[in-house]
């Protein structure tokens, strides 16, 4: 993989290209609609070299195929750890890699042949920055813990448990099994002694942090401390601008793919269908687990294929306007705001306790765990003077509750609106 497949392939450079899978046509049909390639690539490779971080391996887990633990095209399930050092040596973050959803057999062969579905297909090394950096002045409360990258390769959120492989397609779903096997060779390692254990993850990871949150706690000392970070996954429940519920839909066929009901929590779908167990704003208030919710109020993913998704805008009016929030009408900029409202009425029926944290912001990106400059650096968003790396660190250690709102956009001078 060179240098610019990589950058656009990651979240944190281009979030809104988190689709639905990793289709390379949909890719350059976006990259085509702004006819400003040479500049994007231009600003990925800058942003690339200006990240602070360091450069950790890939490790295959060859035993997990013997229990059927493995990626969509069968391939063993991967991870990156960068081992804890000092005060740090017992304590364990472990963060879930993005990259959306495949919903039917014809979506999913689209990711079989992609790093998002095959253990084949990813880069052998990773550079570990913002949550995952080693570096003091870049992660002040976690740069000597155990770091642990998940790589996502089975589409979805790691809740798939389907025994049968169509011979005819060689599709695995099994994101559960791969979940399992890589917890039970991290516990090991080491993860079974752990003081501090932080799961965490962003977008289809952040979601996954979630709807395992409780799990994670349960193979874990019962006197050491462990909490869930969701970044950028907290996805409502709601219908497009067309009064389509286009996303509802779309999860109902991922749930029913994957066969993920035994990964939702049972006291979900006791009373709720599967799929709707799917969405944060019904599995998280159910979570024992303390839980941080991060999240953007102008989600990039949430608001391009959410709110108004392609089917819902078939002449490219917003296009425009989803690429660079700067570029909204004063109408569509309302239509924005009513977004904003929708989903703050949906995150309030996690609560307000202090073991739940909350930090959003009004800002227009996707993923800020991921990105150094969004993370902890000089000029990094804040809410109350606050970064999201000192709020989550304040948080995790209880030295204060974190649970912050931001004002509408544009009042949130602090933010850096990505331009997609």
């Amino acid at each position: 993989m060179n240098l610019v497949t990589y950058l656009i392939s990651h979240s944190f450079i281009f979030p809104f290209l988190h689709q639905y899978t990793a289709n390379s046509r949909k890719l350059k049909k976006m990259v085509d609609a702004r006819r400003s390639t040479r500049a994007f690539v231009l600003i990925c490779i800058l942003s690339f070299l200006n990240t602070d971080g360091c450069i950790v391996d890939i490790t295959y887990l060859e035993s997990a195929i013997e229990k059927g633990a493995v990626c969509l095209d069968g391939s063993p399930p991967a991870y990156h750890l960068s081992p804890g050092f000092g005060s740090g040596v017992n304590n364990w973050l472990v963060h879930m890699e993005g990259g959306g959803w495949c919903n039917n057999v014809t979506t999913c062969l689209d990711r079989k042949d992609t790093r998002l579905g095959s253990s084949n297909k990813m880069e052998k090394q990773f550079n570990f920055s913002a949550i995952l950096s080693n570096n003091r002045s870049f992660n002040p409360d976690l740069y000597n813990w155990n770091r642990v990258l998940i790589r996502y390769c089975d589409g979805s959120s790691f809740t798939g448990d389907v025994e049968r492989v169509d011979p005819a397609t060689d599709l695995h779903y099994r994101g559960a099994r791969i979940w399992l096997a890589i917890m039970e060779d991290l516990l090991a390692k080491g993860l079974k002694n752990a003081n501090n254990a932080l799961l965490s993850g962003c977008s289809a990871g952040g979601l996954a942090s979630i709807l395992h949150c409780d799990r994670f706690r349960a193979f874990l000392p019962k006197d050491a401390k462990v909490k869930c970070l969701s970044d950028a996954g907290y996805f409502i429940n709601v219908k497009d601008i067309t009064g389509k519920e286009h996303i509802k839909a779309f999860y109902d066929d991922v749930v029913k793919t994957h066969g993920s009901v035994r990964s939702l929590p049972s006291s979900c779908i006791s009373h709720l269908g599967p799929g709707m167990c799917f969405f944060p704003q019904y599995a998280a208030p159910l979570i024992d687990t303390p839980l941080f919710m991060l999240n953007p109020a102008y989600d990039t993913w949430q608001i391009g294929n959410i709110w108004i998704p392609d089917t819902a805008d078939p002449n490219g009016t917003w296009n425009n306007c989803k690429f660079d929030i700067r570029h909204c009408s004063s109408i569509q900029l309302q239509i924005f705001q009513d977004f904003r409202i929708k989903f703050l009425n949906v995150l309030s029926l996690v609560g307000n306790s202090s073991s739940k944290g909350i930090f959003i912001n009004s800002c227009y990106n996707h993923c800020q765990t991921e990105n150094q400059e969004l993370w902890f650096g000089a000029d990094s968003p804040v809410l109350d003077n606050i970064t999201i790396a000192k709020a989550v660190g304040n948080w995790f250690y209880d030295r204060s509750s974190f649970h912050k709102i931001d004002c509408p956009y544009p009042c949130d001078t602090s933010c850096h609106h990505g331009v997609f």
